[in-house]
């Protein structure tokens, strides 16, 4: 052994071989890129719904329907500015049919002894029939008050509902929302990924009696401080890329005002994120120390399933006082506090309380995983409860 290996530690060098075997894992690999690309078709995507404009043809017999339908288009415009309604004007009814049976418009607007008809093919389109019904609305009534002789300006007088929201980023709220659950959906699927693969790799190396030799040579902390940091830094590696594409995203589709409110929250995520998957990658490692064969894991990995699905479901379904309490508490203030954060003001405390909680947690973690890593890693004969785990001697 040269004295270069003799000086580098050797939770280092247990750490490089989880990494280096983990990245070249080609299931890895295209899990990585599979997750970019979905990331990239997320972006591509939407940005291709949102620029697509309220443009449409309606067919009209007569003059008097064009102006209907002009009076329509600036009903369209008030929810989509760049909407707009292209008249084509036919001899008779059943020109305008014909029209619409052939794709070359979208709706046509019939006018009869009963009123107006909007016939459309297989469907109309909610915008344009909208539209459409408020303008035939308030041609109607503006002709019925007429013939009544009533000021309708003076009977619609106050009737107009202004709206006023107080946060100065509603607009944005909708979408606020999606990086919050994006944020705990990643946190969750990491965790679970890694976590399982943690655990199968552990058990495996227990099957293989890999384990033996390798304890003979090194300690046991050793190996699990290794696999700790290996798959840390992968899983990290791996959040940090999707974080980068989620903000160059954000940034080529024009949402800058967006990107801004929460550049932030996804440098908090990150923090977050290490603290998190360092206390469960200590639980995972026991998970599998406890198994002796592939089998056992179903039952030995169960607290480490439990502890990431509840918080998940708690970050999507619990309401906003739950979430603001549950929010500083480890683990779960992963996958809500960025969330949180990206939505709005957080108090600077309350991330404080979530930081050291968290850090509380990876401490005990990892240390308490320690002792039931070295305590169970070397036995065999039959999966081993925590219970008993926690019995044994070092």
């Amino acid at each position: 052994m040269s004295s270069s290996t003799r000086s580098t530690p050797v939770w280092r060098i247990v750490a490089e071989r989880e990494f280096t075997t983990k990245i070249r894992d080609k299931t890895f690999i295209g899990a990585t890129i599979f997750t970019l690309l979905f990331l990239v078709g997320f972006f591509v995507i939407g940005s291709f719904v949102e620029g697509r404009s309220d443009d449409f043809d309606v067919a009209v017999v007569g003059s008097a329907d064009t102006a209907l339908v002009e009076q329509a288009e600036t009903v369209l415009q008030a929810d989509s500015p760049d909407g707009s309604i292209t008249v084509e004007e036919v001899d008779d009814a059943d020109a305008a049919e014909a029209l619409v049976r052939a794709g070359d418009v979208d709706a046509a607007v019939v006018s009869g002894e009963d009123g107006y008809e909007l016939v459309g093919d297989d469907d109309v389109d909610t915008g344009l029939r909208v539209a459409l019904t408020t303008a035939v609305a308030q041609d109607v009534l503006e002709e019925n008050a007429a013939a009544q002789d009533v000021d309708l300006e003076a009977l619609n007088e106050g009737t107009t509902l202004a709206v006023r929201l107080l946060d100065e980023n509603a607009d944005q709220s909708g979408a606020r929302g999606v990086v919050a659950f994006a944020f705990a959906l990643v946190f969750f699927m990491t965790a679970l990924g890694f976590g399982m693969s943690i655990a199968q790799s552990v058990t495996q190396e227990k099957e293989s009696r890999v384990v033996e030799i390798l304890a003979a040579a090194v300690p046991i902390r050793a190996l699990l401080w290794g696999k700790i940091i290996g798959n840390t830094l992968l899983a990290l590696g791996q959040v940090v890329l999707i974080v980068l594409v989620g903000l160059v995203g954000l940034a080529v589709t024009g949402r800058r005002e967006l990107l801004s409110g929460i550049t932030w929250a996804a440098l908090w995520y990150v923090a977050f994120f290490v603290l998190g998957f360092l206390a469960l990658a200590a639980l995972w490692s026991v998970a599998g120390s406890l198994a002796s064969r592939q089998e056992d894991l179903q039952s030995t990995t169960m607290p480490g399933q439990l502890i990431l699905i509840i918080p998940y479901f708690v970050s999507v379904m619990a309401s906003d006082k739950v979430q603001t309490v549950v929010s500083m508490l480890p683990i779960v203030s992963t996958m809500i506090m960025p969330g949180r954060m990206a939505q709005g003001d957080v108090p600077w405390w309350q991330v404080a309380v979530a930081i050291l909680a968290t850090l509380a947690a990876a401490v005990v973690f990892v240390r308490v995983g320690s002792r039931l890593y070295e305590r169970t890693l070397l036995r065999t004969g039959g999966r081993i409860r925590y219970r008993d785990a926690f019995r044994l001697s070092a």
